[in-house]
């Protein structure tokens, strides 16, 4: 009877003792994570970033929170990044552990190499310096996808036809290590501190925007230095086509969403309804963020051929905005290209500040944008005297200018920009 009335009291107590212990407990977290929040935004980042390093959807979201805030996102860099997520004269920089398969450990281990004995000096010193135990072709792939080597070298092609090359300095540096070899010439310097020894980089044209942003999703895992419909957007704006940040700004004060909205496939998921239809859930993004639209069987069947990761597309929505949280069902899907070709620009003005942009500019008009090809105009505009003069030339012929062919030709060194007339 003892032990019952004793249980008996405790009963009551965890009625309500263990809810309000919990509740004291959070809410002294909620208040001290809101201080720092507050007061210290761009560590507070950093560190929650740090918290989810290997997460891209949480690093994603993270990013998205990033340009509300106005708190800008560095790319990774093999002299500037450390292992985590630091912040850098107000901003943030990209973790280089955070890069896709190159291993926290590695990456910490490269920045105290770097701390101990000064800065990469090149590719070639990197590899020299590295540990190729640590760090192998995929990982050095996946670092020079991700810009990591653009304070080297912001050739990002060239970097990687350069990886061979890097493995073997890398393992000649390590074997000369081992074996304390001393320099052939007299010095204390082992072989792996002779530059010498490192072959020239091959000449390899870049990638194209689309590419190097491609490449640069698969090592990250979401556009970061950029957004493959950047191209786009002068047209997709002539053909009434909102941002997601637009679309769901706009249905804030109402609570409903209808519009047309352009975005990059980043994730399908397929699902069936009680009653066996078929529907998608589909997660895209646009320079604005993240965001997910539900197609339904009638639209699905239609729009399935297109569903593919890294394809983009023009939907046709509407939803309410529930919270924060706006809910979008596509009412119809379309590439991309079939938008913009209707709101094409009527030509191309370049804006170049040297002669060697001329071979790569032939090139690419030759590839991208073939004379008689469209019905484009394509003029010069060349700086001369540091900018004080300019030099006006129209181009002969016509060309077929598209977004692709503004961004091929934007990427080319000696490009100071190119304008849509």
């Amino acid at each position: 009877s003892i032990a019952e009335q004793i249980f008996e009291q405790a009963e009551k107590f965890a009625g309500y003792g263990f809810n309000k212990s919990h509740a004291a407990a959070y809410a002294l977290v909620a208040y001290q994570t809101a201080y720092v929040k507050a007061n210290y935004p761009v560590e507070f980042m950093a560190a929650s970033m740090s918290l989810d390093l290997s997460n891209t959807d949480k690093l994603s979201t993270f990013r998205q929170e990033l340009a509300r805030a106005g708190i800008k996102l560095y790319p990774p860099d093999i002299n500037k990044s450390e292992a985590d997520f630091t912040v850098d004269d107000g901003a943030i920089r990209y973790a280089l552990g955070a890069v896709r398969n190159v291993g926290f450990q590695a990456m910490a281990d490269l920045v105290i190499e770097r701390q101990a004995n000064g800065p990469y000096k090149d590719i070639f010193d990197f590899a020299k310096r590295m540990d190729p135990r640590q760090i192998n072709r995929r990982s050095l792939e996946n670092l020079a996808k991700a810009g990591a080597f653009d304070g080297l070298n912001k050739n990002r092609a060239q970097v990687m036809s350069a990886v061979e090359q890097m493995i073997g300095e890398a393992a000649r540096a390590a074997d000369d290590r081992a074996s304390k070899q001393v320099s052939l010439f007299g010095g204390a310097d082992s072989a792996a501190d002779l530059g010498a020894i490192s072959s020239p980089l091959a000449r390899v044209d870049d990638w194209l925007p689309t590419d190097r942003l491609n490449y640069e999703f698969e090592a990250i895992g979401f556009y970061l230095s950029a957004h493959p419909l950047d191209d786009y957007m002068p047209a997709l704006r002539r053909g009434r086509v909102s941002t997601f940040g637009e679309l769901v700004a706009k249905g804030a004060k109402s609570g409903s969403i209808r519009g047309q909205i352009a975005g990059t496939v980043v994730k399908v998921q397929e699902r069936k309804s009680a009653k066996g239809n078929p529907f998608a859930f589909v997660a895209l993004s646009d320079p604005s963020g993240l965001y997910e639209v539900t197609l339904f069987s009638d639209v699905l069947v239609t729009a399935r051929e297109h569903l593919v990761a890294g394809k983009s597309l023009v939907l046709q929505v509407e939803g309410q905005v529930e919270g924060d949280q706006p809910r979008l069902r596509a009412q119809s899907v379309k590439p991309v290209d079939g938008v913009v070709a209707a709101n094409a620009a009527g030509g191309l003005k370049i804006f170049l500040d040297q002669p060697d942009a001329l071979p790569s500019l032939k090139t690419r008009l030759g590839e991208r944008a073939g004379r008689g090809k469209g019905t484009g105009k394509v003029s010069l505009v060349l700086l001369l005297d540091n900018g004080r003069r300019e030099v006006e030339m129209d181009l002969p012929g016509t060309f077929l200018v598209s977004p692709q062919v503004r961004g091929a030709l934007k990427s080319l060194a000696g490009v100071l920009d190119v304008h849509e007339v």
